[in-house]
């Protein structure tokens, strides 16, 4: 197997001001990606170097091939150290944002849920205003004031799959990322009777912390043993595995598909584990001038200030 890297999207200086560049990140160095690129790559992006994942994503099986093999070929002296590099969201709007809910054991007894989902729990969220880079603040609304944290594993889509088996689940899978699933639980606790109003639940500007890296599924050989921790100002409130998921990565994807075609540069955030605010006792909410670490085995640490 080649070497493990991962892939992170950051600001870059421009003529233009500031865009997006994909980097390549391996121990702790990174490289920009047009380093790797060729004048033939380029003109089948309209002369454009990627500003984030989709255009990789869109071409995954080829791109899981090229990328290890150019790495191997590439100058030790264009890779330079990570920190510096502001962070954006690995993919930017993504066609689809998808949440699993109430997947994990210990985080359905905290929440005193009565009985176990029967399917994967899923519901909608507004890509192109809630996602963020690891480090990008994220403002406490104003009407809410019961918000919460969530450390989820996000999948991402390599290809374009409908109506996918189990034993084929995994292989449309591209790689693996952290998603932060901040909710607001003001209308969990005063919802009126005709249920839960998911969207002010879940889709404030910037409820979607994400990165910040993409780390490619053939380095994660089985998404269900991932250690799952999230930190408030250093202070650790879940501390969980993988192994908790009531639905695993096999059987979202196996329900997902059986509703929609997956594409590709679609993120599925898959639920989170017990020690959210809501479920702590007393419980306890962010506010501003908290900050949020999440770190999911191997994919980083993803960082979120609340202003």
């Amino acid at each position: 197997m080649a070497a493990a890297y991962r892939l992170t999207v950051a600001d870059a200086n421009t003529g233009n001001g500031a865009s997006g560049a994909v980097y390549v990140e391996r121990d702790g160095k990174v490289l920009p990606l047009t380093a790797l690129l060729d004048d033939q790559d380029l003109r089948g992006w309209n002369g454009e170097a990627p500003q984030d994942l989709m255009p990789l994503l869109a071409d995954w099986d080829r791109w899981a091939v090229e990328l290890p093999r150019r790495l191997d070929k590439a100058a030790a002296s264009a890779w330079r150290d990570v920190s510096g590099l502001r962070f954006r969201p690995p993919i930017a709007r993504p066609n689809k944002l998808i949440c699993i809910g109430a997947n994990y054991h210990d985080h359905i007894e905290e929440m005193k849920i009565p009985v176990l989902p029967s399917y994967p729990y899923s519901f909608l969220k507004p890509a192109s205003t809630t996602l963020r880079g690891s480090g990008e603040a994220v403002s406490v609304p104003t009407i809410a004031k019961l918000i919460d944290w969530e450390a989820e594993l996000a999948v991402i889509i390599g290809k374009s799959a409908r109506n996918v088996a189990a034993a084929d689940a995994l292989s449309i899978v591209a790689g693996y990322a952290n998603f932060n699933d901040l909710s607001a639980r003001d209308w969990l606790v005063n919802r009126p009777a005709i249920g839960v109003d998911w969207v002010r639940h879940k889709a404030f500007d910037g409820f979607g912390p994400f990165g910040p890296y993409f780390v490619p599924s053939s380095f994660v050989p089985d998404p269900q043993v991932l250690p799952v921790k999230l930190t408030v100002n250093g202070v650790v409130k879940q501390s969980s595995n993988t192994a908790q998921m009531i639905f695993g990565v096999v059987p979202i994807i196996e329900h997902l598909s059986s509703i929609m075609t997956l594409e590709p540069g679609d993120v599925i955030a898959t639920g989170t584990p017990a020690g959210t605010g809501f479920g702590l006792n007393p419980q306890e909410f962010l506010k501003a001038g908290d900050v949020v670490s999440v770190e999911i085995g191997g994919l980083g640490v993803l960082e979120t200030p609340m202003i």
